[in-house]
């Protein structure tokens, strides 16, 4: 079996040398650690993480929780995982995915409590949520990818809901629209009080308000049909509504089906943009959404650094904090508003 010695003799330098190398316990230069890092591989060095741990008091794993019965695990969420994986991987850490159970303050105490992780990163983070409490109770050092109502000292990165708001706002009245209508994410996201669905909400009317445009909320369609419903519903109320901005994408595509059986298209009849998806996800639509996309990767990369930061006690003085706008990328779906058109 290939031991640290071996990889040492064939990067040439000290069994010391290579221990830091590859666990990141004292700073390396970039090319030694290159050095060593081939010379592991060429031999097919495998440290034991755990026995490594044993003697640190480190594992150098943290893991990443997400409550995945609620929102599932897609395209958006994998780019949060990446960039935090990516982070943690280039700083000498390992990510562990965790997706929560039905109870997780119950998951949080079994995980901490094997002691296989050094610090936990939050992810889907709700207004009111008690794992950030229970965490620091615990004294297991953690980020959050998100915020709660009152982040105390905990460091976090999210997303700037006010300047993304602002931007959308811009966007829609410098096309010409006077009315924008909003469509939420689903009754249940804010029944668990889930942070971007709250925000994002106020921050769009704040906005609206601010250009002078006219603003209908409270529609919250978590579903395809229930979109088509909401807009149905919307259009029956609002028959001058010009502008729509939607937070789920499965809603948009009953927008865009019920558009269609009114015999009206996109964007001559209403301009439509998606809230906090990707613009690769935007493009799947026809036509191609105008999308405010997440800043995902590198908001989850942030969270990563920021525990890693506190973990190597890098990080002095108050909490790390990191507001990061949404991308507006300009698809097919905006225009002008019609001449004198109703619904």
């Amino acid at each position: 079996m290939t031991s640290l010695r071996d990889v040492a003799e064939r990067a040439g330098v000290a069994v010391s040398t290579a221990s830091a190398a590859l666990n990141g316990t004292r700073p390396v230069a970039a090319a030694t650690r290159r050095r060593v890092e081939r010379a592991a591989t060429e031999l097919g060095y495998r440290p034991n993480v755990l026995a490594r741990g044993l003697q640190s008091k480190r594992t150098r794993i943290l893991a990443l929780l997400f409550p995945a019965p609620r929102s599932g695990f897609g395209l958006t969420e994998m780019q949060f995982a990446t960039g935090a994986a990516e982070a943690a991987s280039e700083l000498g850490y390992h990510l562990l995915l965790s997706p929560e159970s039905a109870d997780p303050i119950e998951e949080l105490r079994h995980l901490t409590g094997l002691g296989l992780v050094d610090g936990v990163l939050l992810m889907e983070v709700g207004l009111d949520d008690e794992r950030p409490a229970f965490l620091a109770g615990s004294g297991v050092p953690f980020a959050m990818i998100g915020r709660t109502r009152e982040p105390g000292e905990t460091d976090y990165a999210d997303i700037d809901f006010a300047a993304t708001a602002r931007d959308a706002v811009a966007h829609v009245a410098g096309l010409g629209h006077r009315k924008l209508a909003f469509f939420n994410l689903s009754e249940d996201t804010h029944a668990a009080r889930y942070g971007p669905a709250i925000r994002a909400g106020a921050e769009f009317e704040r906005a609206a308000r601010e250009a002078g445009l006219a603003y209908v909320g409270g529609y919250r369609p978590g579903s395809a049909e229930d979109g088509g419903k909401a807009f149905e519903d919307l259009v029956g109320a609002h028959p001058d509504v010009t502008a729509l901005a939607v937070m789920d994408d499965h809603a948009a595509v009953g927008v865009i089906a019920a558009v269609a059986r009114h015999g009206r298209r996109i964007p001559e009849d209403l301009t439509l943009l998606l809230v906090l998806s990707s613009a690769r996800v935007a493009g799947m639509f026809h036509p191609r959404l105008t999308t405010l996309e997440p800043p995902s990767a590198e908001l989850g990369r942030l969270g990563a650094r920021m525990l890693i930061d506190r973990l190597q006690e890098e990080s002095q003085g108050g909490p790390q904090r990191r507001l990061l706008p949404c991308r507006l990328v300009v698809g097919d779906s905006s225009a002008p508003p019609r001449e004198g058109g109703t619904w």
